[in-house]
């Protein structure tokens, strides 16, 4: 932050003996904290998919990256396990479903185009 010119000399020697820039993310953090950020910011954690990551990052990971975050099948709704949806939305989208307006059987992934040339 901005600092007068008169002040600028004592801020340094202050800033220089009680703030440590932390290796990893970058952040000013006061010295008698920077234990602390550590643990809690940069500490090493087992996500459930056995994955060893920073602290930090998990939610993240949970979030979008993890094989075993929840996803849902866009054929039937439930809910499995990311690393498990691809093999079952091909199980699941080749199931028919009776047209009402045609009377043929459509495979579920072709519901949503079905429409279009259904006579």
């Amino acid at each position: 932050k901005d600092i007068p010119v008169a002040n600028f000399i004592m801020h340094e020697i202050h800033c220089s003996r009680n703030i440590e820039v932390c290796r990893y993310c970058s952040e000013s953090i006061p010295k008698s904290e920077m234990k602390n950020h550590m643990e809690s910011e940069h500490g090493q954690v087992t996500c459930k998919c056995r994955m060893k990551i920073e602290r930090s990052l998990l939610k993240d990971h949970e979030a979008s990256a993890c094989p075993l975050r929840p996803a849902l099948c866009q054929y039937c709704d439930i809910q499995l396990v990311f690393s498990k949806l691809q093999d079952h939305e091909i199980y699941c989208g080749a199931r028919t479903e009776r047209c009402g307006g045609c009377g043929r059987n459509i495979m579920m992934k072709d519901l949503k185009e079905h429409p279009q040339v259904c006579g």
